[in-house]
């Protein structure tokens, strides 16, 4: 008599195609992340001094800013 487990999950079980929709997915995120810090330091970069001091900012904060992660 044969035993089937039925308790296994199938994360992880894609295969191939799995693994390949995954990459897609992380280079798609990676690209937005980019557009999107690079979006937020050219407009921080358009704001004169006395605005980047008006929201506690100096120009040397900028790619800090811009490259930040979290969202507060």
């Amino acid at each position: 008599m044969a035993a089937f487990d039925t308790n296994r999950t199938t994360h992880g079980s894609f295969g191939l195609i799995g693994r390949i929709g995954t990459l897609i997915v992380s280079a798609r995120d990676a690209v937005v992340a980019w557009n999107d810090a690079r979006m937020t330091r050219n407009a921080l970069s358009r704001l004169s001094n006395r605005e980047l001091d008006d929201i506690g900012l100096v120009r040397g904060d900028i790619d800090a800013v811009a490259t930040r992660t979290c969202h507060l």
